[in-house]
């Protein structure tokens, strides 16, 4: 049958990439490293320092799903070739419909496999600390953090990644004014250090009783979180703390006590929250961590020598710095400005299909295209 001989070939034209993909993920490196994880597990006194042992269990785990991920790939691909044969030896076409999915299927999870090669960088593979920002007006620029706040969660669910609120502060009348979240899940900086940047929305206003066009604007912050395995020396003067009442729900404990902590690093200005946890203490944990990683992202970005070389920089929210437009009305179209990819099924990227545009900035900073941080 002449579908089944066009998918076989198909699928044959993908064995060099998915032998390659093997070494280009360095999955023997990554085997050789979990056995010696779980010989270190194994150890009667491994469990002495809990710390230690939950990061060597996660990285183990992470190891694993890599090399599980792409193992069950090869099979899948050496299952659809048997199975071709055998319809096609048969001549049984009802079973054409599933084939052609599961070669479809194994070429994008190969496709996206091969995308986690090219997150090199010194932290990519670290979690994501998201911080939301509403650029002016108002509730309408309000909104539009709600909304994107939401299509990033909604991504986040469609790869297994585990989001945490860290602070929030809710809009006068709706909408997030501003918001900080902790994705954690492998690769998950590799990939949302694509989406820092002004994000620009163009829709006729549900706010507007005249129903006209407006132009809104939100920031996104993306840094990695810095583990205790990178030394930052923060001098305990050069930090002030606040601590104040957390602004939603989360308990009776929440509202009553000023659990919440606001930190101000006071050579470079740089500010940073947490609301969410369950005590103070927790909170400045939580904030002291999102202080470390800022520091150290914009020492990476700018090449200082020193954090105390260090000042908070801050672009306007505004027409001519967006990174990505969004429009609803007059036409639906999302784009991005640095690398040129659109999509016009703008409730979907609302919904979190936003791969294409993560792709296509990777593979363009990849080849030197686009300057990164």
């Amino acid at each position: 049958m002449l579908l089944y001989e066009e998918l076989r070939l198909k699928l044959e034209g993908m064995r060099p990439e998915l032998n390659e993909l093997s070494e280009a993920l360095g999955l023997d490196v990554a085997r050789k490293e979990v056995a010696e994880l779980e010989e270190k597990a194994a150890q009667p006194e491994f469990w002495n320092d809990i710390k230690n042992s939950q990061k060597v269990l996660q990285r183990t785990r992470q190891l694993k799903d890599k090399i599980e991920s792409y193992d069950k790939l090869k099979k899948d691909f050496e299952d659809t070739l048997t199975l071709i044969e055998i319809a096609d030896e048969d001549g049984e076409e009802s079973m054409s419909e599933e084939i052609s999915a599961a070669v479809t299927d194994i070429e994008e999870r190969l496709n996206a496999m091969k995308l986690t090669t090219l997150l090199t960088g010194e932290y990519d593979s670290k979690n994501a600390i998201m911080t939301f920002h509403a650029g002016a007006g108002g509730t309408e620029a309000q909104d539009w953090v709600s909304m994107l706040f939401r299509m990033y969660n909604r991504w986040a669910e469609r790869h297994g990644f585990k989001v945490k609120v860290l602070d929030f502060l809710d809009g006068e009348e709706a909408g997030l004014k501003s918001a900080s979240v902790l994705v954690e899940g492998l690769n998950a900086y590799g990939y949302l250090k694509s989406e820092a940047g002004v994000h620009r929305l163009v829709r006729i206003s549900p706010f507007d009783a005249s129903g006209r066009r407006h132009t809104s604007f939100a920031s996104l912050e993306v840094i990695p979180e810095i583990d205790d395995t990178i030394e930052v020396e923060i001098r305990p003067e050069d930090i002030k703390m606040d601590v104040y009442h957390s602004s939603g729900a989360g308990g009776q404990n929440v509202n009553k006590t000023s659990s919440a902590v606001r930190l101000t690093h006071i050579p470079t200005g740089i500010v940073v929250a947490c609301q969410t946890e369950r005590s103070q203490l927790q909170n400045r944990e939580t904030a002291l961590r999102m202080l470390k990683s800022k520091l150290i992202e914009i020492k990476e970005r700018e090449h200082y020598d020193k954090i105390e070389d260090i000042k908070g920089e801050q672009k306007e929210i505004a027409w001519g710095s967006q990174i990505r437009s969004y429009v609803f009305m007059p036409y639906t179209l999302v784009k991005d400005h640095r690398t040129g990819y659109e999509n016009g099924n703008i409730n979907a990227v609302m919904d979190g299909d936003i791969d294409g545009f993560i792709n296509a900035y990777l593979k363009a900073a990849s080849l030197g295209q686009i300057q990164t941080k």
